[in-house]
């Protein structure tokens, strides 16, 4: 979405386009006002304005909704982590050019279709693993999953 400082935005109209459900959402309403607002373009106080609340208030409403959806995205992960009939731990010390050949001979074995090339899936596993990856040296224990329809997670072990 182009964001547009000067435009009218109907709120309302937006939630109910992009099917936004209080019932069956993490975020409250006014949360998802302030994340819609903030993504086209709108200045902290300035929806503070609009709202007619404090600028705090709707830093604290967004850092929630913020942190409200990093967790939800976490469980995603999680379950599918657990659905994933092939899961791979890669230990510290590896070096991510051998963890292609390891994720696909274990989806081999589990008549699973890997949806990436050996670049991909090194980029992919590196990209998730943030700074779990330096270079070509995993640093932190990483779980490599693949689901029934060949889609690659990775998730950093605590």
């Amino acid at each position: 979405m182009t964001a547009d400082p000067e435009a009218g935005i109907d709120v309302d109209e937006l939630l109910d386009r992009l099917g936004f459900d209080p019932e069956d959402s993490v975020l409250t309403r006014r949360q998802a006002e302030v994340l819609a607002l903030r993504e086209h373009g709108r200045s902290q106080a300035a929806i503070a304005e609009r709202l007619g609340t404090s600028r705090a208030n709707v830093s604290g409403v967004e850092a929630s909704a913020r942190e409200n959806v990093r967790k939800a995205r976490e469980t995603v992960a999680f379950a599918n982590a657990l659905d994933a009939p092939v899961q791979i731990q890669v230990d510290p010390g590896t070096d991510l050019y051998d963890v292609p050949q390891r994720v696909y001979a274990a989806c081999d074995d589990a008549g699973v279709k890997v949806n990436h090339t050996a670049p991909e899936l090194m980029k992919l596993i590196s990209d998730e693993a943030g700074d779990s990856v330096t270079g070509r040296q995993v640093r932190e224990q990483l779980l490599v999953g693949v689901s029934v329809d060949g889609e690659v997670s990775v998730r950093k072990r605590v």
